[in-house]
C-alpha cells in the first residue's frame, strides 16, 4: 500500500506553506468548488517539477488540490487531425475537466470521429464525472479514455456512483502505469532549455501504487 508523503514546499505545489491547513475538511467533500478560485492554465508542457509532485500516484494526496490534464485529441472526418497539450486548474468556477469541453472541444461535428485520451493527475470529482457522462451520451462518435495517476474520494459511495455512469456511458477509465507516466514525462514536460531530454526516473513505490490504485478501481467498476 502506498505510504504518506511528506507535505510539498511553496515551491512545489503553488500555495502558501499553510496550505495543509483545513486539509482534513477538504477531503471530506466529494466536490471541490469550494475551494480558493484561481484560473484555468493551458499550455503544451508543463513544468518538470509540476508533474513530479501533481502526478505521483501517492494514496495520501496531501497538498495536491490541483488537476493537471494532459490531452491527446485525434479527429477523423476529411482529414486526419491530432492535437495535443495540457489544462491545470487551481480549482476555478470550472475545473481542468471542465474546462476542455468548453474550450478544447466544445462542439463535436456529427459528421467527424474523436478519439480523445487524458493523462489526468487523479480522477474527476463527482460533478465533472456527471459532465463526462452527459457529453459522452450526447455525443456516439466520442470515444474517451481517462488514464489517471489516483482516484478522488474513492471510498465515498457517490463518488463510486459516478465513475460507474462514466463506464456505463463508455468512458474507459484506467490507472496509470508507470509506462504511462514515462509517456507523460517525454511528450507533455518541459525539458531544460538547450539541454538533452532528461530520461524518466520513476519514484519509489510507482508499481506498488499502481496495483493498489488499479485493485481498488477494479472492485468500483466490477
Amino acid at each position: 500500500m502506498a505510504e504518506k508523503q511528506e507535505e510539498p514546499s511553496s515551491a512545489q505545489n503553488g500555495e502558501p506553506d499553510n496550505a495543509e491547513e483545513g486539509e482534513e475538511k477538504k477531503k471530506k467533500k466529494l466536490k471541490r468548488e469550494d475551494l480558493p478560485p484561481f484560473e484555468i492554465v493551458t499550455g503544451e508542457r508543463l513544468p518538470a517539477i509540476f508533474f513530479k509532485f501533481q502526478f505521483r500516484n501517492v494514496e495520501y494526496s496531501s497538498g495536491r488540490n490541483k488537476t493537471f490534464l494532459c490531452y491527446v485529441v485525434e479527429t477523423q472526418g476529411r482529414e486526419s487531425v491530432t492535437s495535443r497539450g495540457y489544462l491545470e486548474d487551481e480549482h476555478a468556477a470550472a475545473h481542468a475537466e471542465m474546462a476542455f469541453f468548453n474550450t478544447i472541444l466544445p462542439k463535436c461535428e456529427s459528421s467527424v470521429r474523436y478519439n480523445v485520451t487524458w493523462y489526468v493527475s487523479s480522477s474527476p470529482c463527482v460533478t465533472c464525472a456527471d459532465r463526462i457522462t452527459e457529453t459522452l451520451k450526447k455525443n456516439k462518435n466520442l470515444r474517451l479514455t481517462i488514464m489517471v495517476g489516483r482516484l478522488f474520494m474513492w471510498e465515498e459511495p457517490e463518488m463510486q456512483a459516478a465513475l460507474k455512469n462514466m463506464k456505463a456511458a463508455g468512458c474507459k477509465l484506467r490507472i496509470m502505469k508507470p509506462q504511462d507516466f514515462e509517456y507523460v514525462w517525454q511528450n507533455f514536460v518541459e525539458q531544460e532549455e538547450g539541454e538533452e531530454a532528461k530520461a524518466f526516473a520513476p519514484w519509489e513505490d510507482i508499481q506498488e501504487n499502481f496495483q493498489y490504485y488499479e485493485e481498488k478501481l477494479a472492485e468500483i467498476l466490477h
